[in-house]
């Protein structure tokens, strides 16, 4: 419903009566309003989670939270036109890589529908005459803070896992990107989710965002977004006590050594650069080349780019516009300030002719000679935006690779069996690919940072972990 909450199961109106627009960033128009949430919006949806954990959600069994995300998977499939409509709409995004998100968020369902059972305690042995437990318990409401950039995806990751162990959720989405969490949360009620267990506060940050993080009742913190807000979810969590799990972005390198498979590493160099127009915290926006075939791979890239079109969404090209205009003045000063510190613009791609005035478009750019120490080889831009450097030898590559304050992904593309494994091993990031990069959505796979990429996993079984509390039991039975 336009202009809602959505607590209790229930759609209301927000308690300030504030609307917030819905800006389509294929056209720069107005396509509708969410609600601009506040405290007092926080505060109902948290009652109404607290509400379910002591009633039909907590005592529901795994098994049978199993099943009711299941059902909400096969629900997002049967309505995988209408969100990925919805998602392509208001975040930007071609539909090829909405299909995919919504793909992946009905996955992310099925996979946590289907573990919700399997994770297991511990026995302990201890002294003569005692029994000891070890036992998981979910960490009761959880807030999950939800970015723009992939909406559907990290909707998936962050609430299925703290569904799946009997967690409650209340969720604020990004204010620039809440259409589709707005609508998959009526179809959580009607597979089966009791009411507060997946409540929806849209607002701003620094209200709906700020009042969920630091209110008292709320036990455990999801966030995704940029360090600098990172640091500030930390603290203020920090103030109750409470943990929480932050992924804050990247400055992803895709190291190419001298006998690397060019034909395999370069088309899934560029896709990993220009996928959602390059806003992905997991870009592999540093290309770092052996200086042996720099030249040649500067080339190869350049003309792959030079064929990259972008347009309206519904075209379904190779990139569709940022999010929203502060996004693309973002990008412009990034490009403009390393044209002016000397690097070189090898290849650009093309916008598409009669591309509405108002939307936000930027052509995907690939750089080439980036000095080291300059902004576009160490900070993240969050566009369509690739950096090439050459390295000399395996010792400088990992030097380069390290040499940012993130750590989230990396590719390292070599025949060298032996360097796969040194090199991998001596990349500080929370995931490293060999060969590949990305590997199809990787539910299964942890995912997490080092550095300023933030701490804590999400993704595959090490996500219902980092959702739960252990428990020690001991029983003296002698």
């Amino acid at each position: 419903m336009e202009g809602m909450v959505y607590i209790g199961g229930k759609w209301q109106h927000p308690q300030s009566g504030k609307t917030i627009p819905v800006i389509d960033p294929g056209t720069g128009e107005e396509i509708g309003v969410i609600a601009d949430g506040q405290a007092g919006d926080i505060d109902l949806a948290v009652q109404a989670a607290r509400a379910a954990l002591a009633g039909p959600w907590g005592a529901a069994t795994a098994t049978e939270r199993g099943r009711i995300l299941s059902r909400l998977a096969e629900l997002i499939t049967d309505h995988a036109d209408e969100l990925s409509g919805l998602e392509s709409r208001d975040c930007g995004k071609v539909m090829t890589t909405a299909r995919n998100d919504i793909k992946l968020l009905a996955r992310y369902f099925e996979f946590y529908g289907g573990a919700a059972d399997k994770i297991h305690g511990d026995v302990i042995p201890y002294q003569r005459g005692y029994g000891v437990n070890l036992v998981r318990q979910p960490f009761g409401v959880v807030g999950h803070i939800i970015p723009w950039n992939y909406p559907a995806q990290i909707l998936g990751r962050s609430v299925g896992a703290a569904l799946a162990m009997g967690n409650v959720s209340v969720i604020k989405p990004a204010e620039d990107a809440s259409l589709t969490i707005l609508r998959v949360a009526e179809l959580a009620t009607q597979a089966g989710l009791p009411d507060g267990v997946f409540n929806v506060v849209p607002g701003y940050g620094q209200t709906a965002g700020a009042a969920l993080i630091s209110h008292p009742r709320v036990n455990f913190v999801s966030f995704t977004g940029s360090p600098q807000v990172g640091t500030l979810v930390q603290q203020e969590t920090a103030r109750n006590h409470v943990k929480c799990v932050l992924e804050l972005g990247g400055k992803s390198p895709q190291v190419v050594f001298a006998d690397a498979d060019l034909d395999r590493a370069i088309p899934a160099i560029v896709n990993g650069i220009i996928q959602n127009a390059g806003q992905t915290c997991s870009a592999g926006s540093r290309l770092l080349v052996q200086r042996d075939i720099y030249a040649d791979v500067v080339a190869r890239v350049a003309g792959r780019f030079r064929a990259l079109r972008t347009g309206v969404q519904a075209d379904d090209l190779d990139c569709g516009p940022l999010i929203n205009a502060c996004q693309l003045g973002r990008v412009r000063r990034f490009i403009e300030n390393a044209q002016g510190a000397g690097a070189r613009i090898a290849a650009q791609g093309e916008l598409d002719k009669g591309l509405p005035e108002g939307g936000f478009y930027v052509a995907p750019t690939f750089f080439a000679d980036v000095p080291r120490d300059h902004m576009l080889a160490r900070e993240e831009v969050f566009g369509p935006v690739l950096a090439a450097l050459p390295f000399e030898d395996e010792a400088d590559a990992i030097a380069l690779a390290n040499g940012t304050d993130y750590g989230l992904v990396a590719g390292v593309w070599t025949e060298n069996g032996g360097r796969q494994q040194r090199v991998a091993h001596g990349i500080d990031s929370g995931q490293v690919y060999i060969n590949c990069y990305g590997a199809g959505g990787g539910v299964e796979l942890p995912f997490g940072g080092f550095g300023k990429s933030g701490h804590g996993r999400e993704k595959g079984l090490l996500a219902l972990e980092e959702m739960s509390i252990t428990k020690t039991i001991v029983h003296h039975y002698a």
